[in-house]
């Protein structure tokens, strides 16, 4: 049985294993690379300062005249996201979603002026994001990295069963003075069976946002209903405009007036509504999950959810999002999630390392 758990774990390692071990570092690159690149780039991040008398007296930009400006660059068939500055002195952030570019534009908030763009794959960071978070192949990478992650509970199970010792307590100890191998060997060993739950967690978090039908399954088992946004009749879509972008978002943010917005959604898509997203006191996710959907022509409210009235599916994504990036428990598990995106890695090299130096 040794010998069939033997191959199992090495063989499963060796054909998808790698793909994990580079994700996981990958994200642990990112909890570094992102404060570094806000640092790195005030340009895009910090909105200029006003240097004159006249310019300091200028009237702040409306919502209406952001929309109009971006309508009139990329054109009505583009999908944008609106994200407000979340501590004075933020740019204005535009999530740009359309054909032929797609990226973030950064605005200065007080007068709507461009700061700096990069596209959806430009510069490190996103590069980096889009290679950890679906392996450059959007929607299809995100369902192949969730089946991947199943191939992680088939190695943890194998390694932990070639690893449980005889007579407990267990020796931790890495012998580094016995050569190379032998302490590659014990730390893959070691690292595996002391770490490999932690690295769970963040492997089961990263496959459930990855993969969104895992939330729908998950609602289905709960025997609840999916919430869904509500959409508009070929009527309503074609009614003429009354409010301006303001004024809609000024009726949304008056369902949970006391809570900041942190997303304006607005599709391109004449049947779908509006969507403020707010981030709710009570609510663990740090983007915020509550939702206000509204008539984007005439500015009523047509859904309002809090992020505890989502289906269980959904709701779930409350905790599973910070509990992946380490936000959930502050500077302490953002440490914990380093270190787990560190060690997946580095069971991936040394495994490899391993396998290299004992073919026959």
């Amino acid at each position: 049985m040794r010998r069939i758990w033997v191959k199992t774990h090495r063989w499963v390692a060796l054909s998808v294993g790698w793909i994990l071990s580079l994700v996981g570092l990958l994200g642990a690159i990112l909890i570094l690379a992102q404060p570094l690149d806000k640092w790195m780039h005030p340009e895009l991040f910090k909105a200029e300062v006003a240097t004159s008398a006249a310019a300091a007296n200028t009237v702040p930009v409306t919502l209406e005249e952001i929309r109009k400006q971006l309508i009139s660059e990329f054109g009505n068939k583009s999908n944008f996201t609106l994200r407000p500055p979340r501590v004075a002195g933020d740019t204005y952030w535009v999530i740009v979603r359309g054909e032929p570019w797609s990226g973030t534009v950064y605005l200065n908030p007080t007068t709507g002026r461009e700061q700096g763009r990069r596209g959806e794959y430009d510069g490190f960071v996103n590069f980096t994001f889009k290679l950890h978070s679906a392996l450059l192949l959007k929607d299809t990478g995100k369902a192949i990295l969730a089946w991947i992650s199943l191939a992680y509970l088939i190695l943890l199970i194998s390694g932990l069963i070639l690893w449980w010792p005889k007579r407990w307590p267990p020796s931790l100890k890495i012998e580094l003075g016995k050569g190379l191998l032998r302490g590659l060997f014990d730390m893959h060993r070691i690292g595996g069976a002391v770490l490999g739950l932690l690295i769970a967690v963040s492997v089961a978090t990263g496959a459930y946002m990855a993969w969104r039908p895992l939330g729908q399954f998950v609602t289905t088992l709960s025997g609840s209903d999916a919430i869904k946004p509500p959409v508009l009749s070929k009527e309503e879509a074609a009614k003429p405009a009354i409010v301006t972008l303001d004024q809609l978002v000024a009726r949304g943010h008056a369902v949970f007036p006391t809570d900041p917005i942190t997303y304006v959604q607005l599709s391109a898509k004449p049947n779908q509504p509006v969507r403020l997203r707010l981030l709710l006191a009570d609510d663990p996710h740090p983007n915020g999950l509550t939702s206000v959907y509204l008539h984007p022509k005439t500015g009523e409210v047509l859904a309002a959810y809090r992020w505890d009235q989502l289906d269980p599916g959904a709701r779930a994504f409350s905790f599973v999002y910070p509990l992946h990036t380490g936000e959930l428990g502050g500077i302490a598990l953002e440490a914990l999630t380093f270190l787990s995106g560190l060690a997946l890695g580095m069971l991936g090299i040394t495994g490899i390392w391993l396998w290299w130096r004992r073919r026959p």
